[in-house]
């Protein structure tokens, strides 16, 4: 491995790397995020004690920097001084893509802005693989991420997005997706709904069906971890037969 990143340019001082982590299975790392965490000068994370631990189990060992939502004005700031000193900063969230519904949009502006460089080191994303094993079409799609908490603004961006073309992606934690299903049953009752979770870990599973079916199976038995729910209205939904590969989990 030493002598083949020893033919790779190496990073380049002054400049904010975008580092996608796994969001589940550790092989999904690529090359190229290893060795850009192995030579950054400090590795700028959501949640300090599971980036360390990523980095542990990989055998790399960089100053960590915390930044997260609710610091990232000041560690923003922060981050600028480093990068006009000419450090080298990666930085990650908990797991996937940084900016897709996780820290990191800020300070890419705030960088861009100030002139400095900024790569993007791509590699898992919760989104493109839900959406790539759905079955769903998408050639048009469209990146909601988490509806608002308040039952009223969550309805009114549902009745919104009814005029959307394309498929409509939503990540949900486990603790609202009913909430989630009773809006599409109601607003959108002959969607085909796919339910993702789970996704790249032991437990894969993808469910299929009306938005009102998916309901009738979560309450019936509660699904566990972060969840990425899609919707095509081109797409009629038929109740799919127990034990049918869109009603188990996937291999």
């Amino acid at each position: 491995m030493a002598d083949a990143d020893s033919t790779l340019p190496p990073l380049a001082p002054g400049t904010l790397y975008l580092v996608a982590t796994p969001i589940g299975n550790l092989e999904d790392i690529t090359l190229r995020a290893l060795r850009t965490l192995r030579e950054c000068d400090v590795v700028a994370a959501e949640d300090t004690r599971r980036t360390g631990q990523l980095l542990t189990y990989f055998g790399i060992s960089r100053p960590i920097l915390s930044y997260f939502r609710f610091n990232e004005a000041r560690r923003g700031e922060e981050i600028l001084q480093r990068l006009s000193q000419g450090a080298k900063v990666a930085l990650v969230t908990d797991a996937g893509t940084p900016g897709i519904s996780d820290p990191g949009e800020r300070v890419v502006r705030a960088a861009r802005q100030a002139g400095f460089r900024v790569e993007a080191v791509p590699g898992p994303c919760a989104l493109v693989a839900a959406l790539t094993a759905s079955g769903l079409p998408s050639e048009e799609f469209h990146f909601i991420g988490f509806l608002p908490v308040k039952s009223g603004q969550r309805r009114r961006r549902l009745e919104n997005l009814r005029g959307v073309e394309g498929t409509l992606v939503f990540y949900e934690s486990p603790w609202r997706i009913e909430k989630l299903l009773e809006g599409l049953a109601e607003l959108y009752p002959q969607a085909r709904v796919v339910v993702a979770r789970e996704l790249t870990k032991k437990f894969e599973q993808f469910l299929a069906g009306s938005a009102a079916e998916l309901l009738d199976r979560i309450r019936q038995r509660p699904l566990k971890g972060e969840m990425v729910v899609l919707v095509s209205r081109e797409l009629a939904a038929p109740q799919a037969p127990e034990g049918s590969p869109a009603a188990t989990p996937s291999a």
